[in-house]
């Protein structure tokens, strides 16, 4: 039967507009082992992705696997260093060798040293930017050929902190303002190339990053990293024809942005 191009156009676009399953989409998330990371491999897992678990610790990363795969997902553990592009790229190959493809590409490994500038060391400052910026650049480095191929997408984990500052984190802020920066002009770089970015702002968890370094600071103003992770897989599952370049995601009570 022959197909007009009118029918033809109405056809592609009626695809573009139907929902994007996360069943079977390979999902690479960075600093996995624990917190926001393990709660975006659980639920992607959950909704039938396939994830690559990757952190500093691989222990923590094959933890996280566990729980994935015990809940009937499927999912690989792997060491990674984001600062180093070597790591980096083996572990974006060993990936595609043993699941075929890449469709997306989670930056949320993150770091921080929590003390006044003149008190922070030169090494702590770029330790901190290292991971928390540069880390996302070498990833989307390693990545970004296969997520040509496949059209896929790069979430960057912001915060809050790329909005506003407070004292005593000045390389968090720094690293932050840059990663937001950073995925707004890969958002309008990548766009014709058929890759989604989007950044997630997001407030304050019930995390180790924040419970473990600040314990006076009470849980019940923080929110559960599952609904950020909910939010991650929202803008994943969003048809081909739209894309969210920026969300923000708070917790109804905590101040960290008004």
């Amino acid at each position: 039967m022959t197909v007009d191009a009118a029918d033809s156009v109405d056809a592609r676009f009626a695809r573009a507009t139907e929902p994007t399953p996360l069943r079977d989409r390979v999902v690479l998330v960075t600093g996995a082992g624990s917190g926001l990371g393990a709660a975006v491999c659980r639920v992607l897992g959950a909704a039938g992705a396939i994830v690559v678990a990757a952190d500093l610790d691989h222990a923590s990363a094959a933890a996280t696997v566990s729980r994935v795969e015990g809940a009937g997902g499927r999912a690989s553990a792997h060491e990674l260093d984001v600062r180093d592009a070597d790591s980096a790229d083996a572990t974006v190959r060993d990936a595609i060798e043993r699941f075929g493809r890449l469709d997306v590409l989670v930056n949320n490994a993150g770091t921080d040293v929590t003390k006044p500038f003149d008190e922070m060391t030169e090494i702590e400052f770029d330790r901190v930017l290292d991971v928390n910026l540069r880390g996302p650049a070498v990833m989307t480095r390693a990545s970004l050929s296969a997520l040509r191929r496949t059209g896929g997408h790069i979430v960057n984990v912001c915060s809050t902190a790329a909005k506003r500052a407070w004292p005593n984190a000045s390389a968090y802020h720094a690293s932050k303002w840059g990663l937001l920066g950073f995925s707004h002009a890969l958002h309008a770089e990548l766009r014709p190339d058929g890759v989604k970015v989007t950044a997630i702002v997001a407030g304050g968890m019930r995390t180790p990053f924040i419970l473990e370094r600040f314990p006076e600071v009470d849980p019940g103003v923080l929110q559960d990293p599952e609904n950020v992770a909910a939010t991650v897989r929202f803008v994943l599952e969003l048809p081909a024809e739209t894309v969210v370049p920026e969300l923000m995601v708070l917790p109804m009570r905590e101040t960290s942005w008004p």
